[in-house]
């Protein structure tokens, strides 16, 4: 269990590390709010480098713009009275709360204005005074955070895209064995938008983690390829699979479903191994899977389609389904020549595994 979930003990560690500095930082530095100091550390350690940077910026963008206009509210507008106190934080809270709604990365702004407004009541400082220390203790927090993410067992997002990659592919895979059977075996509207949704969630999740590594690449905190090519080429297979899905929503027609059911069993099962070969591939840092098995299922199918359309048998189709006949055939020739550029980007993933592991040798 403890192996499965290394990287989330990892980040447990890494927390728990950060807040306990932070609040020993903020002890040393006799900062009137220490709470916020931990608070923040705890906020900006995430599961990456890339995404701890990512959340410090934004942090800090946050607390300075709520601080600074926090605090020119309330030191250019008296608010003695309880009514006047309403007033300016309605005054401070209402356009920032508009502009988080717009940029998230201002979120905390509201909360950041709130504080540095409603704080002076209790402990009777200036208004200046609290946004200065409202800055210095996220400052500390967001500092202490990053430095400890960097430092204490770091995690690198890179790794990351490959097992979320090696994930879309798995689901790819079976989507496809689905989607191919609905073509012999029906398949419901419902069922077609639940494959769907699975690999765009997916997808989703790897675009997330890509951010963060190119955000670590741009910013040399961590090597590796572009993750751009990767994610485009995974973009182009789901394609692929949405046409063949439109197609799979209606039966083959019965004069053609006994010449190629089998022929489009072996594609399925040629497809699917080849895109859990080239997900194990991704995260061993091998070479890619060979696309021999692909390149025979297409040609035996291409054959079959050829006596078909010989023998005349394509030529009573109704117009719908000839088009989606024909469309299905476009998806698989577009998916093996996806499947070229999939190649590549797992043949530059295993060369830079393997540089990485002859520098480490060196």
């Amino acid at each position: 269990m403890l192996r499965e979930h290394r990287v989330q003990l990892a980040l447990s560690i890494r927390v728990t590390i950060a807040a306990l500095v932070a609040l020993a930082l903020a002890r040393l530095l006799q900062l009137p709010l220490p709470l916020w100091a931990v608070l923040t550390a705890v906020i900006v350690t995430q599961m990456s480098v890339g995404r701890s940077l990512m959340a410090t910026f934004d942090y800090l963008v946050g607390t300075l713009g709520g601080a600074i206009y926090g605090g020119a509210i309330g030191v250019l507008i008296p608010h003695a009275s309880e009514i006047a106190l309403l007033a300016v934080l309605a005054l401070a809270v209402t356009p920032l709360a508009f502009i988080a709604a717009i940029n998230p990365r201002f979120s905390v702004a509201p909360i950041t204005a709130i504080i540095v407004l409603l704080i002076p009541t209790m402990t009777h400082a200036t208004p200046f005074a609290s946004a200065l220390d409202r800055v210095i203790e996220v400052a500390l927090g967001g500092v202490t955070g990053l430095v400890v993410s960097f430092l204490l067992l770091p995690a690198s997002a890179h790794p990351q895209v490959v097992r979320a990659a090696a994930r879309t592919l798995d689901e790819m895979a079976g989507a496809l064995g689905e989607l191919l059977a609905g073509l012999t075996q029906g398949l419901d509207v419902e069922a077609l938008h639940r494959i769907q949704d699975g690999i765009g969630q997916a997808l989703v999740d790897m675009n997330v983690v890509g951010a963060e590594a190119e955000r670590e690449r741009s910013t040399r905190l961590a090597a590796g390829p572009d993750t751009g090519p990767l994610l485009r080429t995974l973009l182009r297979l789901r394609h692929d699979l949405v046409i063949i899905g439109r197609a799979a929503t209606i039966l083959l027609p019965e004069a053609l479903m006994p010449r190629l059911a089998a022929t489009l069993a072996q594609i399925g099962k040629a497809f699917a191994d080849y895109f859990r070969a080239s997900g194990a591939a991704l995260q061993a840092g091998r070479s890619p899977p060979s696309l021999e098995a692909v390149e025979s299922a297409l040609d035996a199918y291409a054959a079959e389609i050829a006596a078909l359309r010989s023998e005349g048998l394509t030529r009573s189709l109704p117009g719908d389904a000839a088009e989606r006949f024909f469309a299905l055939g476009f998806a698989l020739e577009q998916m093996h020549s996806n499947f070229k550029d999939l190649e590549r980007c797992v043949a530059e993933r295993a060369g830079t595994a393997k540089s990485s592991k002859r520098g480490e040798a060196d």
